[in-house]
This record gives structure tokens, C-alpha cells and sequence, in this order.
């Protein structure tokens, strides 16, 4: 799972196997290590949400999805879900592999669409 900050915006982009287990499982949890410190940010379906939500919480980020709208999502061809929590924009992704040349892995990222023969 990556996520990128900027300004008032958050995007979460998650790869198939984390679409998967956000299905399957209802949450997907990452991790970053800062020596003695730890940064954790997570996707989460709850049934008690009607809009997508963030939460900032003892230094770690919650993203908090509707299961209504999220439960199938690994089965179909949507590419995610955006809201505003009033002047913070959302935004939750499936990653697609980049156009360019990276040294990440995206092994486990969707097919760019951008990429795949149109024939």
C-alpha cells in the first residue's frame, strides 16, 4: 500500500493481493520504521460508515470505507472511490504499473490500462 500527502489531499493506493485482503479480511494495515518510532496507515471497511473517512490518530492515518460500497471491489473493474471530509480530499485506488520506467516492484499492481493493446 502506498500513500501520497500533499497539501489537503490523501491517496491511498493499494495492489491486487491488498484489494483482495480489504475484501476478504475487511483491513489492510502497512507499516513504516523511523528507528524507534512507527508510522502506520490503514484501509478499513466498517459497517457503520456511509461516506469514506480518514482519521488521524495517535500519529497513525485510518481510512475508513463503507463495506457497502467496498465489499466487491476486488471483483469488479472500479478504479476506486473519492470524497471530501470537508476541505480534506480522499481518494482510494487500485495501483496500476507505471507508464515510465521506476525500480519499484508492481508485480503485484493492475495492468495499466494505458498500456494494454487496443486491437
Amino acid at each position: 500500500m502506498k500513500i501520497r500527502i500533499k497539501g489537503n489531499s490523501v491517496r491511498f493506493r493499494l495492489t491486487q493481493t491488498e484489494v483482495k485482503q480489504l475484501c476478504e479480511q475487511g483491513h489492510v494495515i502497512a507499516q513504516t520504521h523511523f528507528g524507534n518510532a512507527t508510522f502506520e496507515y490503514a484501509v478499513r471497511m466498517d459497517v457503520e460508515t456511509t461516506q469514506m473517512q480518514a482519521e488521524f490518530k495517535n500519529g497513525n492515518i485510518t481510512l475508513f470505507l463503507p463495506k457497502a460500497l467496498g465489499q466487491d471491489w476486488f471483483e469488479n473493474d472500479r478504479v476506486g472511490f473519492e470524497h471530501y471530509q470537508n476541505e480534506l480530499y480522499l481518494l482510494l485506488e487500485k495501483d496500476f504499473t507505471c507508464l515510465d520506467n521506476t525500480m519499484e516492484d508492481q508485480s503485484d499492481n493492475y495492468p495499466n490500462p494505458k498500456l494494454m493493446d487496443k486491437t
